[in-house]
């Protein structure tokens, strides 16, 4: 059985326009000559996807898409395939992040057909799951990561897939939970994991994701069963995307 992959992606969410792909220049500066011991991604907002994969050609580095929609084309206004993110050059996308779950009223059914989506066009997934504040409070985080993970999982007709944990609570606050919570967060998802799509769960990397910076970074990827990390705020700079980055290197 093949061990996961180690990953750590950046998700620019809503920020970012053409002269801040310089940052990822930078970000190659600053990392020198491969290759790594970690895959690293860049998932930027849409119309900047082309011009990233541009950017990155010749590398190993990963372009991704936020989102996308689940039917491979049609008339949905506004929304983005997963067939045409694979054409522009993408190979990674993020299904089902908290704030889409919140500001949009994504389902895990809806993140599970996302999900297939994405791999019926040969794209990887990257499947968020996490618990609000008032859930850690009531003691239901693992319950509720659990259940994310087995509704919002394909079991058939899925590729490669990846899972990011995110604690709703620590995404862009600067919170994080103790590494203690981290494992254990980390060791349920992949009890569900297993539960949801058998022993290939095994090889299926799992991430961490909520106020990952270059600072704690070291300790967060050296906990057993964190295998990489999806960075917010952290990723849109060069030079604190690759002290991450350098950190698992480290690591």
């Amino acid at each position: 059985m093949s061990s996961p992959r180690r990953l750590i992606v950046g998700n620019w969410k809503m920020n970012g326009v053409p002269a801040d792909l310089a940052e990822i220049d930078r970000f190659l500066d600053r990392m020198g000559a491969g290759p790594w011991p970690v895959s690293v991604g860049f998932c930027p907002p849409f119309p900047l996807i082309s011009a990233c994969a541009a950017r990155l050609r010749g590398t190993d580095v990963l372009t991704g898409g936020q989102d996308c929609h689940d039917k491979d084309s049609g008339a949905h206004t506004g929304c983005v395939s997963a067939t045409l993110l694979a054409a522009i050059g993408a190979k990674i996308v993020i299904v089902g992040h908290s704030e889409r779950r919140t500001d949009q009223g994504e389902t895990d059914a809806l993140v599970r057909a996302k999900a297939l989506a994405a791999s019926r066009a040969g794209l990887t997934p990257i499947i968020c799951v996490g618990e609000t504040l008032a859930q850690r409070e009531a003691g239901e985080a693992e319950a509720v990561v659990r259940g994310q993970i087995r509704a919002s999982t394909p079991n058939e007709g899925a590729g490669e897939l990846v899972i990011a944990y995110e604690p709703v609570w620590a995404i862009g606050t600067g919170l994080t939970p103790s590494l203690g919570q981290i494992e254990e967060m980390h060791k349920a998802a992949r009890a569900a994991l297993v539960e949801a799509i058998g022993p290939t769960a095994a090889g299926t990397s799992i991430l961490y994701g909520g106020s990952v910076k270059g600072d704690n970074a070291k300790e967060i990827l050296a906990i057993a069963g964190v295998d990489g990390a999806l960075v917010g705020g952290a990723s849109l700079k060069g030079d604190s995307f690759a002290a991450i980055v350098q950190a698992q290197s480290r690591g």
